[in-house]
């Protein structure tokens, strides 16, 4: 078994989807699953869907329709014959989503939100399974949400590793191509769940482990994995091959290129990650195993924009101890903060953390009860992972720097 996962960039269009069925064509797609996230910039679209379901019910249709009329110019692309059973599967998935929307009970934003983000991928996919049949690529389209089981922690879900390898050992059929979904699961009673933003990465890496598969290839439009994002880094470079433990510590502090959770499984049974172009997908790119350390050996450089940082002193000027961390964190739990540095000091405690899920104000009146509170919000954070003098100026130069953290290997800047 190989596993093979399309990001949104690699199909967001036509000849995107013509693209991935040429990487099949020239790498090869015996006993083979393909994971594929939704198309484009489609998990953005529904994003907007579900606020207007919530505060904006006038705009509502017009925002869904924006999401079917990108789908429909792709269908309309890829088959000239619009009398093809593909238009009517579609029309069918955009009829489930209304009928969810119409007939929710439910006002928790979290639970809304997975039930209709998923439609992405389960759009992306049909479209995907079928115009890989009228090439002759035949394959089986699988709903990944009989396969990956889930809690009911909506929008950050945690697999039931148990139920997950029950159902992939008894259901998949490891003899034909498949074509699945990134990102989605679903739990006991059968509602979708979603791994967290960017998750199909992490749903290769289930199914890789689940099958004892050969390795896992996640296709982008970059030649690798570099030691930069080229959006906001000049001059990055490729890494020809990277350590498990590299690559998970380059994943834990916000590289883009692979999902945090997708290293642990592939570890714990040496399956080797590869990422590649799927422009030229006969390069080497990157490859992740239990090798030592990365190559070349030079600075990686990650940013995360928008994050918060927030600082806070005892009102007393008492020290800052553990009773106090304790309560700080069981706070930065409660309301789902994802915390990426703390630092802290006798009378100090600052920490930079993503509001994810909008709950900044109600923490910050909690925190205020008992602390001095000072905050930041969309302050960047830089984290440098084998650093020299030279990379760390060039995080510095003209920026307001605002906390600063160095260990042995590893780098973090917070600035304004």
């Amino acid at each position: 078994m190989q596993v093979f996962k399309f990001g949104g960039a690699s199909v967001k269009d036509a000849s995107g989807v013509k693209n991935l069925a040429k990487v099949l064509q020239d790498v090869g797609y015996d006993n083979t699953l393909v994971v594929v996230s939704a198309m484009g910039k489609t998990t953005n679209a529904l994003e907007l869907v579900v606020k207007n379901y919530l505060d904006n019910t006038s705009e509502l249709q017009s925002s869904i329709q924006e999401v079917k009329k990108y789908h429909n110019e792709i269908l309309l692309d890829l088959f000239a014959n619009t009398q093809h059973p593909i238009f009517k599967k579609v029309t069918t998935i955009f009829e489930d989503l209304n009928h969810f929307l119409n007939h929710n009970k439910s006002p928790d934003y979290n639970f809304v939100y997975d039930q209709t983000i998923g439609f992405g991928e389960l759009i992306s996919t049909t479209i995907i399974s079928a115009y890989l049949n009228s090439i002759g690529i035949k394959n089986n389209w699988i709903d990944v949400r009989n396969f990956i089981k889930t809690d009911d922690y909506y929008r950050r879900a945690n697999v039931n590793w148990k139920q997950t390898q029950i159902a992939i050992t008894e259901n998949f059929d490891k003899k034909s191509l498949n074509i699945t979904q990134g990102f989605l699961g679903s739990d006991a009673n059968n509602f979708t769940t979603t791994l967290g933003r960017e998750g199909s990465d992490y749903t290769a890496a289930i199914f890789a482990y689940c099958l004892n598969a050969q390795s896992v290839t996640i296709w982008k439009d970059v030649p690798g994995i570099l030691n930069a994002d080229p959006r906001y880094f000049e001059k990055a470079q490729l890494l020809h091959s990277i350590s498990y433990r590299e690559a998970i510590e380059l994943a834990f502090y916000g590289a883009s290129v692979i999902h945090p959770k997708t290293l642990q499984p592939l570890q714990q049974k040496e399956i080797p990650l590869y990422v590649k172009s799927f422009l030229n997908p006969k390069d080497e790119g990157t490859k992740v195993d239990k090798v030592t350390g990365i190559t070349p050996n030079i600075p990686c450089f990650i940013v995360k924009k928008n994050q918060v940082l927030v600082s806070l002193s005892s009102l007393d000027f008492s020290y800052i101890v553990e009773e106090n961390i304790s309560e700080i964190f069981k706070l930065l739990h409660f309301y789902k903060m994802k915390v990426d540095v703390i630092q802290n000091s006798a009378i100090s405690f600052s920490v930079c953390f993503e509001n994810t899920y909008n709950n900044l104000e109600r923490l910050l009146q909690h925190l205020k009860a008992k602390f001095k509170v000072t905050c930041h919000e969309n302050v960047s954070l830089y984290t440098v992972r084998h650093y020299n003098d030279k990379a760390i100026t060039s995080i510095e130069k003209d920026k307001t720097l605002l906390l600063k953290q160095l260990t042995q290997e590893t780098i973090q800047i917070v600035t304004k």
